[in-house]
């Protein structure tokens, strides 16, 4: 069933209002009638693509679903008055959540600024928003930099730099049972894309449960079960199959450039052997082109079509969809209290 998106307008509202009291029927279709709210923090070249990502990654797990996604976005991220301007029309402040219907959320990462997650001038929206979703929806999920934003400030666990950008495609290992898991391949892989990581050790005596990790990318998939059920991401399952290249593309002529002190690795296990080979070598020498290097840059690299992880990302979103469904059910019982959304 092909997902929604829902308008910022009032008359969307009222829409909404009237299309939910003509639809009211049994607990079980109710269960499957899901709100999900997308809190796109991501920096104004990249919200759209992500908008995209995470639409149409819910459209392909929804299934027998039906998903009505709204689109929400931080009031403190620094965007060009352009881009407010642009995503005015479908997004809504995410303080205003409080008084809107959803039964769970995606939270994505934002463009960190500051070295302390605590400094950046969204810190404290942000971890408003992580307190309501985990009092008032069945389920939240937080990617990259908000899953770092979220352990820190419930937990105090303090993401690390590493050595060198984890970018890549990395093979993955089933380490626990999970509903969110369940029917995953013991073996997958799933994009990376960061400057920091989280220690799984520190993860486990907060109360944090590891459910796919990568001997080189370290914790991919977590969860803490609680009042709602928290879904944490390192990776990216959202990607598209030529998300990595553009990213690579776009960091290697930030070296030239001379933005970056160092130039980007290849990613990790992703372009073909022969054309990694011809990044090398046009890596290694664009910094004396004469001409515009970004010109340059083979056109074949930004070619991927392959996204060996989308079945298991398809998965993971079907899971959630379900475990966010199941939960609803159970609190639409009429031996169960009243719902907590709203």
């Amino acid at each position: 069933m092909p997902v929604a998106i829902e308008a910022a307008s009032a008359e969307a509202a009222v829409a909404s209002l009237r299309e939910r009291r003509l639809r009211r029927g049994s607990i079980r279709e109710r269960g499957k009638r899901l709100r999900i709210g997308l809190v796109n923090n991501m920096p104004d070249a990249a919200w759209l693509a992500t908008e995209r990502q995470f639409a149409g990654l819910l459209n392909d797990a929804a299934e027998d679903f039906d998903v009505r996604l709204s689109l929400w976005t931080l009031e403190t991220l620094d965007r060009q008055q352009e881009t407010r301007r642009a995503m005015a029309g479908q997004y809504r402040a995410a303080r205003d959540l409080r008084g809107a219907e959803c039964d769970a959320l995606i939270v994505t990462g934002a463009e960190p600024r500051a070295p302390d997650l605590r400094q950046e001038p969204y810190w404290r929206e942000l971890t408003a928003l992580f307190d309501w979703a985990e009092a008032r929806t069945f389920s939240t999920v937080l990617s990259c930099l908000a899953a770092h934003a979220s352990v820190l400030h419930r937990d105090g666990i303090v993401r690390r730099r590493l050595a060198a950008k984890c970018s890549g495609v990395f093979a993955t290992e089933l380490v626990a049972r999970h509903e969110i898991v369940e029917g995953f391949d013991p073996a997958n892989s799933m994009p990376h894309s960061r400057w920091n990581g989280l220690d799984e050790d520190e993860l486990a005596a907060k109360g944090y449960l590891t459910l796919t990790r990568s001997d080189r990318a370290g914790v991919d998939i977590f969860v803490r079960d609680g009042l709602s059920l928290q879904v944490f991401l390192q990776g990216h399952p959202e990607y598209d199959a030529d998300t990595l290249a553009r990213e690579y593309r776009r960091d290697l002529l930030r070296f030239l450039g001379g933005a970056a002190s160092a130039p980007p690795q290849i990613p990790h296990d992703y372009f073909p052997p022969p054309l990694a080979e011809l990044l090398a070598a046009f890596a290694g020498r664009a910094a004396s082109m004469a001409d515009d290097p970004g010109a340059n840059f083979p056109p074949q690299a930004l070619a991927i079509t392959s996204a060996s992880w989308r079945g298991t990302s398809v998965r993971l979103f079907r899971n959630w969809l379900a475990a966010v469904a199941r939960r609803k059910a159970a609190l639409s019982a009429p031996s169960s209290a009243a719902r907590r959304g709203g």
